[in-house]
C-alpha cells in the first residue's frame, strides 16, 4: 500500500495534468455555450502547461549558469511555457471581447441558437 502511495505521490503533476486536459477537451466537445468553450480551451491550456513544466523538471539539476559541473536543468522549456502563458492571456482576453460583441449583437452564447440565426 505504501508503494501505491510513494508511486502516486511521485506523480501528483501528471495526474493533474490528465485530469485538466480531460475535462478540458470534455467542456470543449459537449458544451454548446461558447463561454464555457473558453473556459474548456483555458483547462486544456494549463494542462499542457503543466506538462511541460513538470517534463522540464530535474530534481537533482542546478540552473546551467551557476555551476558547471553535475546535471543542470534546461531552461528552454520554461522559458517556452511563460511565452505561451502570455499567448494565452491575449487569446483568452481577444475571445471575451469577441463574446462580448457576440453577446450584444444576438442575445445569446449559445452555438446552436448562433448557427439557427445566420442561416436564416
Amino acid at each position: 500500500m505504501t508503494d501505491l502511495v510513494m508511486i502516486f505521490s511521485s506523480r501528483v503533476a501528471y495526474v493533474a495534468f490528465v485530469l485538466l486536459v480531460g475535462v478540458g477537451v470534455f467542456v470543449l466537445v459537449d458544451s454548446d455555450n461558447l463561454l464555457k468553450k473558453v473556459v474548456g480551451l483555458n483547462l486544456f491550456q494549463t494542462g499542457v502547461f503543466l506538462f511541460f513544466i513538470t517534463s522540464a523538471y530535474r530534481s537533482d539539476g542546478s540552473a546551467p549558469l551557476l555551476s558547471g559541473t553535475g546535471p543542470v536543468v534546461n531552461p528552454l522549456p520554461h522559458v517556452l511555457i511563460l511565452t505561451a502563458i502570455v499567448v494565452g492571456v491575449s487569446v483568452t482576453a481577444v475571445a471575451l471581447a469577441l463574446l462580448v460583441r457576440v453577446y450584444n449583437e444576438y442575445e445569446t452564447l449559445d452555438e446552436s441558437v448562433l448557427e439557427e440565426a445566420h442561416q436564416s
